[in-house]
């Protein structure tokens, strides 16, 4: 049987610019199940948003579960300014990608 992935869940997986100093994170379903599968899971949380992106977990300044929206969104404090020298996402829109493979536990 294959594996279970965040992307194969959300209807929306994606990430921008939360000012200049933050990049936010919206991860969005379609159906309550999915929702609360994901929740229950544990694979989305603030300490493992920062295993995942690699950071501190410091760095992770939000970490919501919205249930009316099957919704869970997080937000990191960037490691420069967004259009800094060396940034190299001016708006924070790329770096969901560590997040599409991740492996949901079977319900």
């Amino acid at each position: 049987m294959p594996e279970t992935t965040l992307s194969d869940l959300a209807k929306t997986i994606r990430s921008k610019n939360a000012g200049t100093d933050k990049v936010t994170f919206d991860v969005i379903f379609r159906k309550g199940a999915d929702y609360e599968r994901v929740k229950r899971s544990g694979v989305l949380s603030r300490g493992a948003v920062a295993r995942i992106l690699n950071i501190t977990e410091g760095r992770v300044t939000e970490f919501v579960e919205y249930d009316p929206a099957y919704a869970i969104k997080f937000t990191i404090l960037r490691d420069r300014p967004s259009g800094s020298p060396g940034d190299g996402d001016i708006f924070g829109a790329q770096q969901y990608a560590p997040f599409l493979g991740l492996t949901i536990p079977d319900a």
